[in-house]
Formats: structure tokens, C-alpha cells, sequence
């Protein structure tokens, strides 16, 4: 198998968006569908969200890890409108029932030059935003794009950009049992996605096309220590 996760450049996929309606439903549902526990994650006052971090690291997915992430009941409300569409009413009523995949974050040391060359096919990827949490370790620093609106352009399907000032914290996570085996991406026949990915340098995922009845956006495949998993992203034609 060649390795679809990573291009020859910067830019390689980060991590995978899992949104719960409570991180309480996302650790059951993780033991019941994966067969593993997540472990520890943290909280994002700036967006009043907390999260459960794994590894889907492998072979053909270096670093790479999945976060279960839900509205922190406890956190103050946020100033700005949360990330990954938390705050889209069908999400949230998605989610009540069990959680989703919704999102892809890819890692990039040149975030500033990518959300240009973005801008320039005429795509709204955001503006690059500085986060940070607390760690046992200190304090995570990085830089990842958001909307103002909070929500996911091309429905979820143009990836965030997130730039590490030092290595992604999926290098230090420990094995989780669950490996990440394909992600591939279904798009419509018209999708600018081909062209954004190119401009950014990202070759390590495909666009397939879609028809309307198989929809669109990001279908996962991992092995577990329960078999394989497939998980198609929440979002639909």
C-alpha cells in the first residue's frame, strides 16, 4: 500500500474530526464501535468545546490521530461562533443520536501561503485563528482556520489548515489499537476540490467523483481490535 495520507511536501493529514453530543456518548460510543477507550484530551475556552484524543496512527498515517470533540457544558459561552458547525442546529440533532465524523484537519507549515492560494480559486476557508490549551506538559500552542460563521465550507469537505509550532501531538499519543487504513473523499463532478488541493501541495488524498445518491464527503475505513470500521462523514448531498 502506498502511503495516501502524507504528500512529498508539507502538507499531510493532521487528524479527524469526530463531533459528540456529550463526551460522555463519545467515549461509550468509541468502546461500543471501535472497541477501544479514548484518552485524556483537553478544553478549548476560546471555543467552549472539550475533547477525548486517540491514535490512528500507522504505517501509511504517521502522527495522525482522531479527536472525539463536544460542547464543554461547563465552559462559558463562547465570543464567536464554535468550530467544525458545533453550533448548526442539524449537527447538533445528528449528534444526539450518536456521534459523526464530520471533519479532516491537515498539517501544514505554511498556513498563511495555502489560505492565499485558497482565496484564490474563490474558496472562504476562514482566517487563520491562534488556539491553545492546557496540557500535563504545558501549554499547546497553534494555528488552524475557522469561518466566522463557524461553519465548514464545500460541507465539511475542504479541509482545515493547522500549523504546529513544534511536531503535532499525534506523534506523542501511545497506540490506541485503532489504525487508520483509507480516507478518501467522494465530491460532486463539478468540485473545486481538485484544484484546492493541488494549490496547497496535497496530494495524499483522492477526489472521487459522486453521483447524487451515493453523496458526498469523507468516508474513513480503520482496523480495530473488533474488526473493521467504516465511518462515512455526517454531512449528505
Amino acid at each position: 500500500m502506498t502511503d495516501v495520507f502524507s504528500s512529498a511536501g508539507a502538507v499531510e493529514l493532521d487528524h479527524l474530526v469526530i463531533v459528540a453530543h456529550d463526551l460522555v456518548q463519545g467515549v461509550q460510543w468509541c468502546e461500543a464501535v471501535l472497541g477501544i477507550t479514548p484518552g485524556p484530551g483537553g478544553a478549548h475556552h476560546k471555543m467552549g468545546t472539550h475533547n477525548r484524543l486517540f491514535s490512528i496512527a500507522g504505517p501509511h498515517a504517521p502522527g495522525v490521530y482522531a479527536e472525539i470533540l463536544a460542547i464543554d457544558p461547563a465552559a462559558s459561552p463562547p465570543l464567536r461562533r464554535r468550530w467544525f458547525g458545533l453550533d448548526e442546529p442539524a449537527l447538533q440533532t445528528a449528534v444526539a443520536e450518536q456521534p459523526r465524523l464530520v471533519h479532516a484537519v491537515v498539517r501544514t507549515a505554511t498556513l498563511d501561503n495555502d489560505l492565499s492560494n485558497w482565496r484564490r480559486l474563490g474558496l472562504d476557508p476562514g482566517s487563520a485563528v491562534a488556539m491553545s490549551r492546557l496540557t500535563p506538559a504545558g501549554t499547546l500552542n497553534w494555528r488552524l482556520t475557522v469561518r466566522d460563521s463557524g461553519q465548514l465550507e464545500c460541507d465539511g469537505c475542504l479541509p482545515t489548515l493547522i500549523e504546529w509550532p513544534e511536531r503535532s501531538p499525534g506523534f506523542h499519543l501511545p497506540p490506541s489499537g485503532v489504525e487508520l487504513l483509507e480516507l478518501k473523499l467522494l465530491a460532486p463532478g463539478n468540485s473545486p476540490l481538485p484544484a484546492a488541493y493541488a494549490a496547497i501541495a496535497w496530494s495524499g488524498v483522492g477526489v472521487e467523483a459522486s453521483n447524487h445518491d451515493a453523496g458526498h464527503g469523507w468516508h474513513a475505513t480503520f482496523s480495530t481490535p473488533i474488526g473493521l470500521v467504516s465511518l462515512p462523514s455526517f454531512y449528505p448531498i
